[in-house]
């Protein structure tokens, strides 16, 4: 049983939480099959050639509930996430379109980023993680956090996969539920497996627009997703 007092808390202070067993095995099993049958075993990357260089990322999207699959509301209509993500967010919340992240074997994960501009500390997104298979050293992918970092600025021009004192791994199991923060920064590991999934059903507090996450701050550059372009080089 959750704490949500707590656990909101303990989100603020770090900018991450990480719940194991919050969501059902059988849905998670349900969710898991949906998302391969969609895939097949070879998908396209979705973004172009520059962006797949300079951020060192190779994640394949995928909207369901923009697909019209209502079998993944289930997980976010969950009254427990609702009353944990209203307790970090407070009221007046809304939800985005969820996001399914696909990732091939051999690929490079994803490379240390924030997932909007942290000027300003009221306009931000919440990932909500949903992962429906074990993560761990033997598939890869695990995720790096930077505890702390969403309280601070952009994150720090250097190396795109740069290892950090004080950096934490996370290793998600079928049905943990992983809350970070739009300003921490986070990294993935590289997969060793077959294939790397997760589901985010991403939510943002009252007053943020809607394409929050349009753009994507790295540690060599600032990326618009909506015009695939580099809008701010930092090696610069």
């Amino acid at each position: 049983m959750i704490n949500i007092d707590n656990n909101a808390q303990e989100f603020w202070q770090h900018g991450y939480l990480s719940i194991d067993n919050f969501f059902d095995a059988q849905l998670m099993d349900k969710y898991q099959q949906s998302i391969l049958t969609h895939f097949g075993d070879d998908p396209d990357f979705a973004h172009n050639e520059e962006f797949l260089q300079k951020s060192n990322t190779d994640v394949i999207p995928w909207f369901p509930q923009l697909d019209g699959l209502q079998d993944f509301d289930i997980a976010e209509q969950d009254q427990r996430l609702i009353n944990l993500t209203k307790a970090i967010l407070g009221p007046g919340w809304k939800s985005l379109s969820s996001m399914i992240m696909f990732s091939k074997k051999g690929s490079n994960g994803q490379a240390w980023h924030q997932d909007c501009p942290p000027e300003d500390k009221s306009q931000f997104n919440l990932n909500r993680l949903v992962y429906t298979m074990d993560i761990d050293h033997n598939t890869g992918g695990q995720v790096l956090v930077m505890p702390g970092t969403h309280k601070g600025g952009a994150i720090s021009v250097g190396d795109t996969n740069e290892d950090f004192t004080g950096q934490v791994v996370l290793t998600p199991k079928k049905g943990t539920l992983v809350l970070i923060h739009g300003h921490l920064w986070h990294r993935v590991l590289p997969i060793n497996n077959l294939h790397r999934v997760s589901t985010n059903y991403r939510c943002c507090p009252a007053n943020t627009p809607d394409n929050i996450t349009d753009t994507c701050v790295y540690r060599n550059m600032r990326y618009a997703f909506s015009s695939n372009q580099v809008i701010e080089d930092r090696t610069v």
